[in-house]
């Protein structure tokens, strides 16, 4: 299914205190059925995982598991019949470092051909300065998991690895039960596409500000708040980007959003 909105509507005389930034109906209706959407797969990440989603959750080596879903994250999956072919014909085993000279990204990937070779030495080292991956995304026991997603998020500001590709990784470690991760914000760092869609919909520039309020809309629609993160983005673009989970609907979610809304 894609999904264009290609401009906001009018004015319409819709407010809410959730979205100050909204001023149409339509775009508020549009908020909510993107993260519906949004939540619907994070719900089929958990549950029923598909393609490459499916071998990370399934994976017995957690070090091949976890690199594999580094990849994913960096190339992201393509909007294609089948989103993860590009992904699977570069992947490696951990301790070799793919050839990336055809890769073909996804819309929400990292890869960027200049900077590459750093990138995967950086993650590389990234792991080896805590004795493994795994070492490394568990890092402290003692850690909550919204602790442990916050700071190795931190740990992850690797070169040419932007903000949505960490944040995917650790929620698709997190939602597939590799580590114990769960997002507690939406941690915004970058003027990346979820930033400029989020001083959109609640009408401000502030970072922290806008973390609250995006805390406060997933709290009233009973939604993760990681839904927004991908939300947020697909509200604004003309075609949804749909992670590799094409399929993924939840009217319940769709509605509650809707209800918090107003809409």
């Amino acid at each position: 299914m894609i999904v264009r909105h290609e401009a906001r509507a009018e004015d319409d005389g819709y407010r809410s205190p959730l979205a100050a930034g909204l001023r149409s109906t339509a775009d508020a209706r549009h908020l909510a059925a993107e993260v519906g959407f949004a939540a619907a797969r994070l719900h089929v990440l958990e549950h029923d995982p598909p393609g490459l989603y499916a071998e990370i959750a399934a994976e017995g080596d957690l070090e091949e598991a976890t690199w594999l879903a580094f990849l994913v994250a960096y190339l992201g999956p393509r909007d294609d019949p089948d989103p993860f072919a590009a992904i699977a014909a570069v992947r490696t085993s951990w301790g070799v470092l793919p050839d990336l000279t055809q890769a073909m990204p996804g819309p929400r990937g990292s890869y960027d051909p200049a900077r590459a070779a750093a990138s995967l030495d950086s993650y590389r080292r990234f792991a080896e300065r805590a004795g493994g991956q795994a070492a490394a995304f568990i890092s402290d026991s003692a850690w909550t998991a919204e602790q442990r997603f916050e700071r190795v998020h931190e740990r992850l500001a690797l070169p040419g690895l932007h903000r949505r590709a960490r944040y995917d990784l650790l929620v698709t470690l997190g939602r597939l039960g590799r580590y114990p991760l769960a997002a507690p914000a939406l941690l915004l760092t970058e003027d990346d596409d979820v930033m400029l869609a989020a001083k959109r919909v609640f009408g401000i520039g502030d970072r922290r500000t806008l973390e609250r309020r995006a805390s406060a809309l997933a709290a009233a629609m009973a939604v993760p708040v990681e839904a927004l993160d991908l939300g947020l983005e697909n509200w604004a673009r003309a075609e949804r980007i749909t992670q590799g989970v094409p399929d993924a609907a939840d009217d319940a979610a769709r509605e509650r959003a809707q209800a918090a809304l107003g809409c």
